[in-house]
């Protein structure tokens, strides 16, 4: 069988590259390309299985994850040590240098190519476990604000209480957490880091610059808060963020967004930026999903369906789950309204542990109107003994007791 490489290569090694590929057996150009668009729409045209490029403007993360996409085996083609360095702070795994024998390094990655699934979304990156490996909480709920910034903002300065503790914004349609602890930076943090992932140029540095201090072991990464600046938080910018966040904080708490569908891709017939993929980022990424909804009757029927959309994208089999109700009170749930939302989401989503946050207006009101954290504005208050149960339940669920020899 003969395995097609796709050469996008710049400058003098690309003849050389070609000549290699064209001599080895069970090797041949597939098709050499002026630039990585030709190179990407023949890979999606099914024309090789393997891509060789080099160092270029327009190569990044996304480039990478797009190859990825179409099933192909991208080889890194460096120019010098420095070029392999920066190839594989983009994604890309194999190398071919100048001392590599072509033909067995592209029968190798061309056999692994074949025998992936074609919608892989994704290459691993090889790199050493860290020692401490942090935790990531997402905190996800359905529309109709039922309260996710402000519990995911007071269980992160719980939270930080104890441990240093990172609060993340991704949320695409009404990023809020820094408002909501009284930040004025206007400069997303994530989306810097981001920016810096898709280039290969992340490194701890560059959370240090962009992560807002906002209680003595609270740190936070600020979120878009216009429109049309969605499209900078795509999944393959963020995949290697939360590996980074995981050894700069013990945990990282992530205020998602509440769309989980992928309409892009019914929408398009080519690859579109998914508005959701931030949130679907975070949610893949966590160890615990803490999944909120409101009390009133329309907020517990969206919760419910919600629950089966999060299913699809997160089986709770597989991680962890909170189920919290927020603002729970008699006037909306009857006389034992705590038992009522339980009864409801056991009835209707086969939920066992319904968590609930009492109706607390004027300490919310309170901390909204300070820019503070519950536990720092209403200690005593009891939504906020409520959310802080919750951060020790989620915690407690992400890293589980070890196993008794």
């Amino acid at each position: 069988m003969t395995i097609g490489a796709i050469i996008a290569v710049h400058g003098s090694r690309e003849s050389a590259v070609a000549a290699a590929v064209g001599a080895a057996p069970g090797l041949s150009v597939a098709r050499r390309c002026a630039d990585l668009s030709e190179a990407l729409a023949a890979a999606r045209a099914g024309i090789g299985s393997v891509v060789l490029v080099s160092e270029q403007n327009h190569l990044h993360r996304g480039v990478v994850a797009d190859f990825a996409a179409a099933g192909v085996v991208v080889v890194g083609v460096p120019s010098s040590p420095d070029g392999a360095d920066h190839l594989r702070g983009l994604g890309i795994t194999h190398m071919l240098t100048a001392d590599d024998d072509a033909g067995s390094l592209l029968t190798s990655v061309g056999g692994a190519s074949s025998r992936a699934a074609p919608t892989a979304a994704r290459q691993d990156v090889i790199c050493a476990e860290p020692t401490n490996r942090g935790i990531v909480i997402a905190v996800w709920g359905p529309t109709g604000a039922p309260g996710r910034t402000t519990l995911a903002v007071s269980m992160a300065y719980d939270l930080a209480l104890t441990e240093p503790t990172l609060i993340v914004d991704v949320d695409t349609y009404g990023g809020a957490v820094a408002q909501a602890l009284g930040l004025t930076d206007e400069t997303p943090g994530i989306a810097a880091l981001a920016r810096a992932a898709l280039h290969g140029a992340l490194s701890e540095d560059t959370v240090r610059r962009h992560a807002l201090q906002a209680a003595p072991d609270l740190r936070v990464l600020s979120g878009v808060t216009r429109a049309d600046r969605w499209t900078e938080l795509s999944t393959a910018a963020l995949e290697p963020v939360w590996d980074l966040l995981r050894t700069q904080a013990a945990v990282t708490v992530v205020d998602c967004g509440f769309g989980l569908e992928r309409d892009e891709e019914l929408q398009y017939d080519t690859h579109a930026p998914q508005r959701n993929g931030a949130t679907l980022s975070a949610l893949a990424a966590a160890d615990v999903v803490v999944a909120v909804g409101s009390a009133e009757p329309l907020g517990i029927q969206r919760l419910v369906h919600a629950l089966a959309e999060l299913d699809a994208v997160v089986p709770a089999e597989t991680t962890p789950r909170l189920v919290v109700v927020n603002r729970v009170r008699a006037a909306v749930a009857g006389q034992r309204p705590r038992e009522a939302v339980a009864d409801a989401l056991r009835r209707y989503s086969a939920v066992d542990n319904v968590w609930t946050v009492g109706w607390d207006p004027r300490a919310c009101d309170a901390a909204t109107l300070a820019g503070q954290a519950l536990g720092e504005r209403a200690p005593r208050s009891a939504a906020r003994k409520g959310i802080r149960a919750i951060a020790v339940a989620a915690h407690r669920a992400a890293v589980p007791a070890p196993s008794k020899t």
